[in-house]
């Protein structure tokens, strides 16, 4: 069971921080087992029931769902091989990671944060959302804006096509929503605080149910996409 993040969670990232290097790593991987790895399985197993009520596929298994301390530096200038903190990403299981759509929790010191969207572009999902706020913008309205968030502090986060041009039946509160790039709906108003005890995992799993008609909404959209795509696939073979 979580109980919080104890003072050994910071002081690892702390310690990695200022040596960031191999020997430091394996000289203390039971330190970081013990202090780093150990609390965000127990976070993730308490967060898992509350998940797969909101879908049933969702990956379950802590090492797929936390992210690895070692960094992939193959491609980036930053050259540091471990992480200060990390992050779980929770969404369908066997589902390549990037444009999916998911929840995600992050924590190391002075890092908090948590919330719902799309892991990277996902542009054929943001288009047909976009179809269908133009087609129903009352019903998508009163969706979006009946969750609730404002009252939880969560807010929606977003890369927006400035140059977009919006259908004029949009209602102005949804032209952010329509004009989305890539998104996420985070919280606001995390109290690092929290980290130390159990009501963390209380205040992530709440925001997490506040948000889950948000996600079976885009999930509904992106498994219509994914429909689409195999039904045309399977036209291509039976006409070879």
């Amino acid at each position: 069971m979580f109980t919080g993040f104890p003072e050994g969670t910071d002081q690892f990232f702390l310690d990695i921080r200022f040596h960031n290097n191999a020997d430091f790593f394996h000289s203390n991987i039971e330190r970081y087992r013990k202090e780093v790895q150990a609390p965000f399985y127990a976070l993730i197993e308490d967060l898992v029931p509350s998940l797969l009520d909101i879908d049933s596929q969702m990956e379950t298994r802590p090492h797929k769902i936390l992210s690895r301390l070692r960094r992939d530096i193959r491609f980036t200038k930053d050259k540091t091989p471990y992480r200060d903190h990390l992050w779980t990403y929770f969404h369908r299981a066997a589902e390549p990671k990037e444009a999916s759509v998911g929840f995600w929790f992050e924590y190391g010191p002075g890092r908090l944060a948590w919330g719902m969207g799309c892991w990277g572009d996902n542009r054929p999902l943001m288009d047909r959302m976009r179809r269908y706020l133009a087609a129903n913008p009352s019903y998508y309205s009163g969706l979006i804006h009946g969750c609730g968030l404002a009252q939880k502090h969560l807010v929606l986060q977003a890369d927006l096509w400035k140059r977009m041009q919006i259908p004029p039946n949009i209602p102005a509160d949804l032209e952010a929503w329509y004009r989305i790039r890539n998104f996420g709906i985070v919280q606001s108003f995390p109290d690092l605080r929290e980290a130390a005890d159990r009501s963390l995992f209380l205040h992530i799993r709440s925001d997490f149910q506040t948000m889950a008609p948000l996600y079976r909404m885009l999930r509904g959209m992106q498994d219509e996409l994914d429909t689409e795509a195999l039904n045309a696939q399977k036209n291509m073979e039976e006409t070879v």
